[in-house]
């Protein structure tokens, strides 16, 4: 009795209360639905700064292989050193070379003989294949991980520096184009000095030789 009074007292003060009573609880719940690419699935990308649209995958890089409602396809592989990748289904797809984007319209359109309208994303989640070499007096000559737009400066700085009886002047790095081997000048004091000439942005498979 109490609960009918209450609600003939709300009629009579808010006529509309019983659509709004309809729409509040019968809405359908907010959906967020990903864009898809040309490649079928949702845009892909790549990790660590790594753009989608123009990172090459290369051999030893981690890739996260998404294929959406399918978990039993979906793998973190790694790109071996052939290129290749292994998945369910599939078998080896050549990775290397491709961009995340592209290896997702690979997957799509060979999964198209397994599955109905498969929506892949590839995640580049470990990049090892972009790597520079820093080689003479410097604190820690090898190997150096290349990251996203990394200069001659900074990665003499990953090597831990140049020694007491490096020779500043002389310095260069080496780097293969265009079949041929290119040399590209430093003087490092000068970069200290602010004087950023030299300081170019890496490659993958550039050397810095600090004599």
């Amino acid at each position: 009795m109490r609960k009918l009074c209450i609600l003939t007292i709300a009629l009579l003060l808010y006529p509309g209360y019983p659509v709004l009573f309809a729409q509040e609880h019968n809405a359908a719940p907010e959906r967020h639905v990903s864009s898809p690419v040309a490649g079928g699935g949702p845009q892909s990308k790549a990790s660590d700064g790594a753009e989608a649209a123009s990172y090459i995958i290369g051999p030893e890089d981690i890739l996260d292989i998404s294929v959406w409602r399918e978990p039993n396809v979906s793998r973190v592989v790694p790109v071996r050193l052939d290129g290749n990748i292994s998945l369910p289904l599939l078998n080896d797809i050549q990775a290397a070379g491709l961009t995340p984007m592209q290896l997702a319209a690979v997957i799509t359109e060979k999964l198209k003989a397994f599955l109905t309208k498969p929506q892949v994303t590839v995640t580049v989640t470990a990049i090892n294949s972009q790597t520079v070499f820093a080689v003479g007096e410097l604190g820690r000559p090898g190997p150096i991980r290349l990251l996203p737009h990394m200069t001659v400066l900074q990665a003499i700085s990953s090597a831990g520096g140049i020694t007491q009886f490096a020779n500043q002047k002389r310095a260069y790095v080496l780097r293969h184009e265009d079949g041929k081997d290119v040399h590209y000048p430093f003087n490092y004091r000068d970069l200290l000095r602010g004087n950023m000439k030299g300081n170019i942005t890496l490659k993958s498979g550039d050397t810095i030789v600090v004599p």
